[in-house]
């Protein structure tokens, strides 16, 4: 069967989609300025990445993005690393988010949030300008300068937006973590950095339960010597403040500055604008440093052109602040649409809760995680068939692989009308290598393509590309949103071991990928959690495709285990509600898996756990799983998983099934 035939057409654009849409017409106005002709996406993919500068720059004036200097060209140097985007320029990072603040924009909603413990807070560009300058004054007052680094401990919510507008409009330095994260979890990555000033809530709300965290908070307070302001958040408004000297709260510090604009100072194009982590969950997370241009620049081209987000429509992408989406999330400001930010559980008080917010919000963009699609699934809600959708034009989906069952889920019971963007990229360019388009048809089970301006291969271990079948996710051409550096690495050596120590000189993402024959991508998992029976590479998305469409299965994890120079497949599965491992589940999950990918992706051993672990972000902790079916002495971080207890059950199990190393 061809990959044609597997891959069936499950929406394509409309002509008005393709003529009107914004990357329709950013195509348009290349071609009436005597670039192309471009007779598809893929012709216009390519001149990208043939022509990286002209396309970079072209990006910039469609966009309207703005600046107080303008660059001497778009790159100094070509380097990978060490690649110089638009030198010269200065520029704020603020001043592009609120752009459309003023004028005819002003008094359009800027942002809408939800959360469990409050009620709905509307905020127009106009006061989220407003309340920008004052917390920004506030922050002065208090000697935070330009370089400082302003930590959040915040929720996906206004007073988080505000922070990291007011902090990098004087040229601080934003950094934020979820408030549902350990106190050792926070320590690792804000006591790397050292802040001088924290904006952090009281506490928060989850699945309708209150959790106050004032005590918590204060002992954080007390263990990061280099603060000098702390600003408490009402956002369980029954509780008091965080408390300590250095404190005060949200309202007061917004009536200290009241009145100051933004002073949105003007900056290089490589001064850092926001930190953010990996995982964590095997040391000390990375401190991943995003620069001011290159991130705004991608993000221009990821929202405006790929996602096709302008000024009247409603974006809502269901984030925490200690996920790289939440500052993808905020860069929809400048296009200025209205985000509708939601903290709390996407299941709470049920499934269809965030379906419903799209259709009382009339969403036009709305993000999720796999995760959350495939819960929905599981669960047989059915919100195309209850909820008024005909606002709904996108939903975005990452996190990890998007099964087929799950476009079948969306074009049937979901929303069958969107164009369904599964989009990968990660932290460490804060956005994506590839994803949706509005030009192209979506396929099921593969991601749309490479997004412009991406040089985009599959390599195999011999450092070319392969010509098909899978291989290392790699960028072969500088991106702007490539890290400037990792945190206290002055040489760069970290920096360069992470991505470019595989293949000299072109960036390996980690992912292992297949490019199809009609340029679409599909994703098989992580590199480092690849197996290899009988030296045969396989990814472990592709168990995950079989496995977790049994009704009988509610989540699964597959690691290999090490076996007298071979690999043994071993398959974690939790049993849906009311179910067990049966040998008749046992022995349909390895039919469905030999008969669905192939006999070598059968698992020698198939072993019952009552939860599997997930980074708090939401995602599968493979590696940590394997190091420990594999005897590693490697001590894992159980502060960066949101559910630790998970490793401690498997453990359990694994030792019950004789599965641990001796000793």
């Amino acid at each position: 069967m061809s990959k044609t035939e597997q891959s069936p057409v499950v929406w394509s654009p409309s002509e008005d989609t393709l003529t009107h849409s914004r990357m329709g017409e950013f195509k348009a106005w290349l071609e009436q300025q005597g670039f192309g002709p471009f007779p598809d996406y893929h012709a216009l993919h390519q001149w990208s990445i043939d022509d990286l500068e002209t396309f970079w720059q072209k990006v910039w004036d469609y966009c309207g993005l703005v600046c107080d200097t303008p660059a001497e060209r778009v790159l100094g140097k070509r380097d990978m690393p060490g690649a110089e985007w638009f030198p010269g320029m200065k520029l704020n990072f603020a001043a592009n988010l609120l752009r459309l603040a003023d004028g005819d924009h002003a008094d359009r909603e800027a942002i809408v949030a939800y959360c469990e413990t409050r009620p709905v807070l509307r905020k127009t560009y106009a006061e989220l300008k407003a309340d920008a300058g004052a917390l920004e004054a506030f922050l002065r007052s208090k000697g935070i300068q330009q370089g400082d680094r302003v930590a959040g401990v915040v929720t996906n919510g206004y007073e988080a937006m505000v922070g990291m507008l007011a902090a990098t409009s004087l040229g601080a330095i934003w950094s934020s973590a979820s408030p549902d994260f350990g106190i050792g979890a926070i320590n690792d990555r804000f006591g790397q950095i050292e802040p001088s000033a924290l904006i952090v809530v009281n506490g928060y709300g989850y699945g309708g339960k209150v959790f106050a965290r004032q005590d918590d908070f204060a002992d954080l307070i007390a263990g990061l010597p280099s603060l000098k302001a702390v600003v408490s958040v009402a956002q369980l408004p029954d509780e008091d403040p965080v408390p300590g000297n250095l404190v005060t709260t949200w309202d007061d510090a917004l009536a200290l500055g009241r009145g100051n604009a933004p002073s949105f100072t003007p900056l290089p194009p490589d001064h850092p604008v926001y930190i953010l982590y990996s995982s964590g969950t095997t040391g000390k997370p990375k401190c991943i440093v995003h620069g001011n241009a290159g991130l705004l620049v991608n993000h221009a081209k990821e929202l405006m052109l790929h996602g096709d987000v302008g000024p009247e429509d409603r974006f809502l992408y269901f984030t925490t602040c200690g996920w790289m989406m939440w500052n993808w999330q905020a860069s929809a400001l400048m296009t200025g649409a209205a985000v509708i930010t939601v903290d709390g559980s996407p299941g709470y008080p049920n499934l269809s809760f965030l379906w419903e917010t799209v259709a009382q919000e009339k969403v036009t963009h709305f993000g999720t995680s796999a995760r959350f699609i495939a819960g929905c699934r599981k669960a047989g809600i059915q919100p195309a068939k209850t909820l008024d959708q005909s606002d709904l034009r996108v939903v975005f989906s990452t996190g990890s692989p998007l099964l087929p069952e799950d476009y079948d889920w969306i074009y049937t019971d979901g929303s069958p009308d969107v164009l369904l963007g599964s989009i990968a990229g990660g932290t460490d360019i804060c956005g994506c290598f590839v994803g949706a388009c509005p030009l192209l048809p979506v396929r099921r089970g593969e991601i749309q393509c490479r997004f412009l301006g991406v040089d985009a291969v599959a390599y195999g271990d011999d450092g070319k590309p392969v010509s098909e079948g899978r291989g290392e996710l790699v960028c072969r051409q500088p991106l702007p949103s490539m890290p400037v550096s990792f945190w206290d690495d002055p040489e760069g050596e970290r920096y360069r071991d992470a991505y470019f120590n595989t293949f000299p000189g072109v960036w390996a993402h980690g992912d292992f990928i297949e490019f199809t024959e009609h340029a679409g991508a599909i994703i098989y998992g992580r590199s480092d959690a690849t197996l290899n029976p009988g030296g045969v590479r396989i990814g472990t998305a592709e168990i995950y495709r079989q496995v977790e469409t049994v009704a009988e299965v509610k989540d699964s994890l597959v690691v290999g285990r090490q076996i007298d120079g071979d690999v043994e497949v071993v398959l974690l599965v939790v049993p849906a509600d009311g179910q067990d491992l049966t040998p008749d589940l046992l022995k349909q999950l390895r039919t469905r898996i030999r008969e669905g990918a192939s006999p070598r992706h059968v698992p020698k051993h198939i072993v019952e756990v009552p939860d599997i672990p997930y980074t708090r972000s939401g995602k599968k902790v493979e590696l940590a799983v394997a190091r420990l079916i594999n005897g590693s002495k490697k001590a894992d971080n159980r502060d960066a998983l949101g559910n630790p207890e998970a490793l401690d059950h498997i453990r359990e199990r694994l030792a019950d099934a004789k599965l641990l190393p001796e000793g």
